[in-house]
């Protein structure tokens, strides 16, 4: 019988010559594949992580965005720290350590404005001055000494304190500034300055003894002729 033919292989017998070209493509041809599967791989890896950071940052924000809100908060109490009442200025005379201004709290009473005028003097008459009642801003406040009778002055207590028994004149051993500062060419600092002198020494004996006052001179004096008295 003829021998029968059989197909060509296209790759050859294992004992025929290899096609250099083919094996080198065999061998490239499965590497290359892997090496695209490894790197779509570590894309998605990556796309998951930076989905996962950007979740953690905006939880991290929005935690700091609440303290932040505790903060301003807290700032906004300032303001009424800040709403305090504004102090007491009182007049203290008479028969205390350091007649003069003071300053007080709000809401301080007479025993307060005593004692920042250094408490009594040893001939101070207590019984004359209600220690228990509050004093006001812009007040005056007599401390007189013992068989001392002296009218009552409060804030702007002048015409009490000046009128003396009525009959018009300012009255140099009784007046507190008030009284004095409505005497002409008599203003708030001369008038001080009569009160001051008073203080430290006595009472006035007679009403030329005005020109003892520094800046008190025969001018001023001739003009209040009439208008003061003892």
């Amino acid at each position: 019988m003829p021998a029968l033919s059989h197909p060509t292989d296209d790759h050859g017998d294992q004992g025929g010559a290899a096609d250099p070209v083919a094996d080198a493509a065999a061998l490239l041809h499965p590497r290359a594949r892997p090496a695209r599967r490894i790197g779509l791989g570590a894309a998605i890896v990556l796309v998951v992580l930076a989905v996962g950071v950007s979740a953690w940052w905006s939880a991290t924000s929005s935690g700091g965005g609440a303290h932040g809100t505790v903060t301003v908060g807290v700032a906004s109490d300032e303001p009424v720290a800040l709403a305090a009442e504004p102090p007491l200025l009182v007049h203290v005379l008479g028969a205390v350590a350091r007649p003069g201004l003071v300053e007080l709290a709000a809401g301080s009473r007479a025993v307060d404005a005593i004692a920042a005028a250094g408490g009594l003097a040893a001939d101070a008459d207590p019984a004359g001055v209600n220690l228990a009642r509050p004093v006001t801003d812009g007040e005056q406040l007599r401390v007189p000494k013992v068989g001392e009778v002296v009218e009552a002055s409060g804030a702007g207590g002048g015409a009490a304190a000046g009128g003396g028994a009525g009959d018009g004149l300012v009255h140099l051993n009784t007046a507190d500034v008030a009284a004095l500062d409505t005497l002409p060419r008599i203003g708030l600092a001369l008038a001080q300055r009569i009160i001051d002198y008073r203080e430290a020494n006595g009472p006035f004996a007679s009403v030329d003894q005005l020109g003892d006052v520094a800046g008190i001179g025969d001018a001023i004096l001739s003009g209040l002729d009439g208008l003061v008295a003892l």
